[in-house]
């Protein structure tokens, strides 16, 4: 017997048949405090479609559901693919009919025949081809595969979702027929070269941008790229330019600790949204220059909370004792340091003292759009705690350890005891942070599985000297003193950001010598052949390929 071809999946079609529908209610995701709509079941009886999808089909609609994710359907033989390259996958038996939560189910239709804009008709019901699925973490959790979701786009086995063009009745057995096809050059697998793998092909982003039938997440995304095009192509034609500064407003000061005060700065116009795990840069009017997390905001407004430190070089001495509201201040560039792990199905964060306005921001989205986090807080008394309403509002998902009361954080134990596919994001005084490195090593964490973002570090140490390859020059770097400081006062242009070791601008690649790393912006392997000029030190003399 001669062995079975697999099918062409590029082969055309006209003509299908609807094997299975499938919907569910919102239900709990296996080991996870939030809710899915992935576990879909099949109906068998004949359902009514409406602008919104199928009837009592719910959706998550942080990602999915609304107008232009009506219904989703995904082609049944990428089952068996996913089942061969992944055979050790946690919950292979899932790799099944419905696996990817997907409403409708067919024979032939697949992302290499099926294309952009199609209208197809089933039943009484006329839909059109919206969106190719963006996948997200759920489908990692779902398969126990971590970083399965990047697989699906990359493969292009995402499946594709409907918007409803007319309403009604459909079943299973009912034909399927393609009745318009508008864009026979764009197949969702072409669509995902192109937002997914060569994205930085502006002729073609271009071309897709004009596609008026996606929906507004690939309208969105596409706008996205072409913006970083165009900017990665008007750097490479201008010479870099020093930072901008900008003048903000102090219009609001408010004390939240005897230690802790919140500061919004405004200036005129019209603001951009940001990330959470921005910090902002400011220049003091004695020159020093200062990066805090941003709670809240947008480019043109937002708030800082900042501590009053005891042994303060001047920075948090001026901001508090001085600063006036109605002053202005010196603003640089605002940058992203903490990280958002999408694909993660879990987030740890780990936060002491003043550390926790590194997190608030992240915590409150991750809130918005139903990610499963837990906030662990280590205080020295409950009069030390900053933004209550804030944390209030995040409920039980926030854990406070009161020190004045007895409570320790156990850092090891939290870490242990973790859900599958986690992320850890731990900000604090330098004890917690190696507390953190030491645990997350004990549990076996790989390095790409934690973030640490330290807010005050210690840059001092023994004198060391530096010579540049480039031009033999040495430069002698004292103890109290950083490379990147050095490098400056000689004339020197060395780029920088966060200024304490957390954002990686202002590696340099070292050609000789040793160097006592600090800072977490570097990985192992990296700090065989780098160092962080604003945190580390060397110890002696290094050659800086320079």
């Amino acid at each position: 017997m001669a062995p079975i071809q697999p099918p062409d999946l590029n082969a055309p079609w006209h003509e299908d048949i609807l094997l299975q529908m499938r919907t569910s209610k919102m239900k709990p995701m296996l080991n996870l405090a939030i809710t899915t709509g992935i576990y879909k079941e099949p109906r068998p009886e004949r359902v009514f479609c409406s602008s919104t999808g199928l009837d009592a089909d719910e959706h998550d609609l942080t990602f999915h559901g609304g107008i232009d994710k009506a219904v989703h359907q995904y082609y049944p033989g990428h089952y068996v693919n996913w089942r061969n390259e992944f055979p050790h996958a946690e919950r292979l038996d899932a790799f099944q009919l419905g696996g990817f939560g997907e409403n409708l189910v067919s024979e032939k239709m697949n992302e290499r025949n099926v294309c952009i804009g199609d209208k197809i008709r089933i039943g009484g019901v006329l839909l059109q081809v919206s969106l190719p699925r963006q996948p997200c973490f759920k489908l990692n959790h779902r398969f126990g595969l971590k970083g399965f979701a990047a697989q699906t786009w990359k493969k292009s086995r995402t499946g594709w979702y409907y918007r409803v063009l007319e309403e009604g009745w459909m079943g299973v057995g009912d034909r399927i027929e393609l009745v318009e096809r508008i864009h026979p050059e764009w197949t969702i697998e072409r669509i995902q070269e192109y937002l997914h793998r060569d994205t930085s092909n502006l002729r073609m982003l271009l071309q897709l941008s004009n596609i008026e039938e996606f929906g507004n997440e690939v309208k969105g995304g596409l706008k996205n790229l072409i913006s970083k095009c165009d900017a990665e192509l008007a750097a490479r034609d201008k010479k870099k330019e020093p930072e901008k500064w900008e003048e903000f407003t102090l219009v609001e000061k408010k004390s939240q600790t005897p230690h802790i005060a919140s500061f919004v700065f405004s200036k005129p116009g019209e603001g951009e949204e940001i990330n959470p795990g921005w910090f902002a840069r400011l220049k003091l009017p004695n020159g020093l220059i200062r990066s805090y997390s941003i709670v809240s905001g947008d480019t043109h407004k937002f708030q800082l909370g900042i501590k009053l430190e005891e042994d303060s070089r001047g920075g948090s001495q001026y901001l508090h004792k001085q600063l006036k509201e109605g002053d202005k201040i010196l603003v640089g560039k605002l940058t992203e340091s903490v990280p958002i792990k999408g694909q993660a199905s879990n987030h740890i964060f780990i936060a002491g003292g003043i550390g926790i306005t590194a997190f608030l921001m992240h915590a409150d989205i991750y809130g918005q759009i139903n990610f499963n986090y837990t906030l662990h807080y280590a205080v020295t008394s409950e009069e030390e705690i900053p933004f209550k309403p804030l944390l209030d509002k995040m409920g039980a998902k926030v854990v406070i350890y009161d020190k004045s009361k007895g409570q320790r954080m156990n850092i090891q134990e939290i870490l242990k005891d973790r859900t599958w596919n986690s992320f850890v994001y731990a900000c604090g005084p330098q004890r917690m942070i190696d507390d953190v490195v030491r645990s997350a090593n004990a549990v076996g964490m790989s390095q790409d599985e934690v973030h640490y973002e330290a807010f005050q570090i210690n840059t001092s140490g023994d004198p060391f000297t530096v010579e540049l390859k480039k031009s033999g020059k040495v430069l002698e770097v004292d103890a109290e003193k950083t490379l990147l400081q050095v490098m400056r006062e000689a004339g020197l242009d060395v780029d920088s950001s966060c200024e304490t070791g957390n954002c990686g601008t202002c590696r340099i690649e070292v050609c000789d010598g040793k160097v006592e790393h600090r800072g977490s912006a570097l990985s192992e392997e990296d700090k065989g052949k780098a160092m962080l000029s604003c945190v580390s030190r060397g110890m002696g003399h290094l050659v800086i390929d320079f």
